[in-house]
């Protein structure tokens, strides 16, 4: 699960996993972790060279998992190959005199992988913007900033430098909901993440997101979740 949204990792799937996101893997009847096989690679956002192109796959916004083409995978399989290759050869010999130049090797490598995962069918975040335009771009970095401050779409809209009208166009172009629905479901997923991987009571989950009464929260998270705050985080913790 990625963000409390289960994704099925048959094989030739590829998971993108943001700074942020809450993970979840699955577990045998008797609670031991499931045994899973996989590469996993973890990178901090200012490793890989900058590549306009692949800029949306290192927001909050773009696809979390793709099913690859056995062309693509093989593709992928060989640059991941190839980076493990070249990182555990400089872990191994830490006096290397090449070791700044195999650093810059891995920083391309990386973003060769970003630039193919960039170009998979349905890749979402390059195709998004194009529908929403510089609209929909500013205003998803706002909402990503200011979510725990502002619920209201006017105000988004003149922070983005349109009217509230435009702003929900623009948001249903990309994405088919309007920016309140949207504004709504980021505060939501946040109070989600707080309530089950934090120990915060619900009225302090509640007043950090912007809420003055926990019973106005809970109506909130009830109407976008089907759970009242103290039910979802029983039920899936």
């Amino acid at each position: 699960m990625v963000d409390f949204v289960p994704r099925h990792c048959a094989p030739r799937t590829l998971l993108h996993v943001r700074p942020g996101q809450v993970q979840r893997f699955p577990a045998d009847p008797t609670g031991r972790p499931a045994e899973l096989d996989g590469v996993l690679v973890l990178f901090t956002g200012a490793f890989p060279p900058r590549l306009p192109l692949a800029a949306p796959l290192l927001d909050g916004f773009g696809p979390a998992a793709w099913t690859l083409s056995p062309g693509d995978y093989a593709a992928l399989d060989r640059a991941l190959t190839e980076i493990a290759a070249e990182y555990h050869a400089m872990e191994s010999d830490p006096e290397d005199t090449d070791a700044d130049l195999t650093v810059q090797l891995l920083r391309q490598l990386l973003g060769a992988v970003l630039l193919r995962m960039a170009r998979l069918p349905q890749s979402g975040g390059a195709a998004s913007a194009a529908l929403g335009g510089e609209v929909f771009r500013a205003f998803r970095y706002e909402l990503e900033r200011s979510f725990a401050a502002t619920r209201s779409v006017q105000e988004y809209a003149v922070r983005t430098g349109c009217s509230a009208r435009t702003l929900s166009r623009a948001c249903q172009a990309a994405t088919g909901r309007t920016a309140k629905q949207l504004i709504d479901a980021r505060v939501a997923l946040e109070a989600q993440r707080l309530l089950v991987h934090t120990d915060l009571s619900v009225a302090a989950i509640g007043r950090m997101l912007g809420f003055s009464e926990p019973t106005n929260f809970g109506k909130f998270l009830a109407r976008e979740t089907g759970h009242t705050p103290g039910g979802f985080r029983t039920d899936e913790r």
